[in-house]
């Protein structure tokens, strides 16, 4: 990085964290400080709600999920405009007729104190791991690309975090989200101009997209019912709209994204502005991803795209086969390069055998390197991430982005851990307060809910930053943050659907089915970890939600019947 690129950085970031600072200094009550004193537009809600689900993961994950599995991963997404027409209509009136300030308030209404308060530790337990590597995942990949110090990173990104989140709450929140989305849209356009623009003269954007088709990753569709397949239209309808109405109908970090909207209508709009965005937002940095692959066809790319990795087997006793794999890849590379120019000058369409074929042996050698890696690894008992996904796109901007913009992308990418972060830091606060303390202690002025709630914030935001210095990469950033939200999710929402549509099961129904579910839900993704089931993570959330919800109508009839009898 030159220092053009470290004044870009420095002043995006700490320009955000000190706007949002002094325009939220001073809140007093506990309605300003946890849902914004009710003034957001459907603007901000729609941007702050997009903020918060689009952590770093999103764009360091993404693009590398595309850059080697194509466009499919979109389909996850396919169920968020349901989830987002359904939440309009049921979710949000109900919330602003109660004048809640968590979602789970409600619960206790419907049915009682307990059931509340285990949904609220529920999403507290995922929420908070989840913060942790949403500072973890830019973090790690950061260190390693840069030698920048990794538990200084998850520090700095933590404390930039804390700073606002403590001082303005809610609004400060949803401020900042704002500017953070602007940077973040602009330096993935730039970013992907200048990925166009890299690609040889006589490659048009059409053409770049008939090699990247001619690979497979423009298919889009897949209507398979295999469940070996993660990612299918049908796991993103059905999985995807549970998890989506979940994630946005319970989850306090979104909820109160919303719930700080000037009126219902206002609360709507934001979520249907972010239903009708998001799906094209997450195609676009997929595409990204999948234009950084057709670049590939033209530069040579290194065997594997963590630098760590690679010094690890450099440096170990399989450093000669890795060279000849390192050899071998430079050689199919020309002759990969020779076929697509020869295509293009004689004027004939791409083969799809002859690319898909080249890509197919390259892919073999990066599988046969990361064997390697894990073998030197494993020598040298080190912790070296093999799979380099992760890393793909920032290994990327670093070598082919000119000065200035280097700054601006890696701005990006902590704009949106910042944003995503202090989400989660205000919700499990406001859970913390609301649902927690203020319920279970004797009443409290004003001022002293605000103060708790700022303490709460900065607890979390400690907690966080512990757990980002204990935590291990998955196979895939993106994927780990979903499986941890599929583990609880389906389960929180069953419970709100018996509340909602289930008007004569009672709170010992629901609790008990919600603790036995639970259970079932981990021991069922364990089962399926270890290859004993076959049971993709989204499917989980359908799972879980349809589980609570038989378990408490069997419990609840039981329970009728007993007292029936007797």
């Amino acid at each position: 990085m030159q220092t053009i690129d470290w004044i870009v950085l420095s002043l995006t970031l700490f320009t955000i964290v000190l706007y949002g600072t002094w325009q939220t200094r001073g809140s007093k009550n506990v309605e300003d400080y946890i849902k914004g004193g009710n003034t957001a537009h459907w603007w901000t809600i729609g941007l702050s709600v997009m903020a918060t689900q689009a952590s770093a993961i999103t764009f360091l994950s993404t693009p590398g999920q595309a850059f080697n599995d194509g466009m499919g991963f979109v389909q996850f997404y396919f169920g968020l405009p349901i989830a987002m027409v359904i939440i309009c209509m049921v979710f949000i009136p109900l919330y602003h007729r109660l004048k809640v300030y968590t979602a789970y308030e409600f619960l206790e209404n419907r049915f009682d104190l307990k059931t509340r308060t285990l949904t609220a530790i529920l999403f507290l337990i995922q929420r908070g791991l989840a913060a942790g590597i949403t500072i973890f995942a830019p973090a790690i990949i950061l260190s390693v690309v840069l030698g920048w110090n990794l538990l200084l990173l998850n520090i700095i990104i933590g404390v930039l975090v804390i700073i606002y989140t403590v001082t303005g709450g809610t609004k400060a929140v949803n401020v900042t989200q704002k500017h953070q989305m602007l940077v973040i849209f602009s330096g993935m356009i730039v970013a992907f101009i200048l990925i166009i623009n890299k690609l040889p003269e006589d490659i048009t954007f059409s053409n770049a997209i008939e090699i990247a088709g001619a690979s497979g990753k423009m298919d889009v569709l897949d209507f398979s019912f295999d469940l070996n397949n993660r990612y299918t239209f049908w796991s993103g309808i059905i999985g995807g709209t549970f998890l989506m109405l979940s994630y946005f109908g319970t989850d306090q970090s979104q909820v109160q994204r919303y719930l700080s909207g000037k009126s219902v209508k206002e609360m709507q709009l934001g979520l249907i502005f972010n239903g009708l965005l998001k799906v094209p937002m997450q195609f676009f940095i997929l595409l990204v991803g999948v234009m950084v692959f057709v670049f590939y066809q033209f530069n040579e790319a290194p065997l594997n795209f963590n630098p760590l990795a690679t010094e690890t087997v450099l440096n170990s006793e399989y450093a000669e086969d890795y060279k000849q794999l390192q050899t071998q890849q430079q050689e199919l590379f020309h002759v990969k390069k020779e076929a697509i120019n020869s295509f293009n000058t004689t004027g004939k369409s791409i083969s799809k055998s002859t690319i898909a074929n080249f890509n197919t042996e390259n892919d073999k050698l990066r599988a046969e390197a990361r064997v390697l890696i894990d073998k030197a690894a494993e020598a040298k008992n080190l912790k070296i991430e093999s799979n380099d996904k992760d890393y793909m796109f920032i290994s990327f901007i670093l070598k082919n982005l000119p000065r200035g913009l280097i700054g601006l992308l890696l701005a990006v990418i902590l704009s949106a851990a910042m944003s995503s972060t202090s989400s989660e830091l205000n919700a499990l606060a406001s859970t913390t307060t609301i649902d927690l303390y203020k319920r279970n202690v004797s009443e409290k002025s004003e001022a002293e809910m605000v103060k708790a709630s700022k303490w709460f914030t900065l607890a979390w935001g400690l907690m966080a930053i512990g757990v980002a210095c204990v935590a291990n990469l998955a196979e895939n950033l993106i994927q780990l943050v979903n499986i941890i939200g599929s583990i609880f999710y389906g389960n929180v929402l069953g419970i709100f659907l018996l509340a909602f549509f289930f008007k004569h099961v009672k709170g010992n129904a629901v609790f008990i089915a919600a603790l036995l579910t639970q259970v079932i839900v981990i021991a069922l993704f364990f089962l399926n970890h270890f290859s004993l089931i076959n049971l993709p993570y989204l499917w989980l959330n359908f799972v879980g939600c349809l589980i609570v919800i038989v378990l408490a109508l069997g419990i609840q009839l039981n329970q009728k019947t007993h007292v029936t009898t007797n």
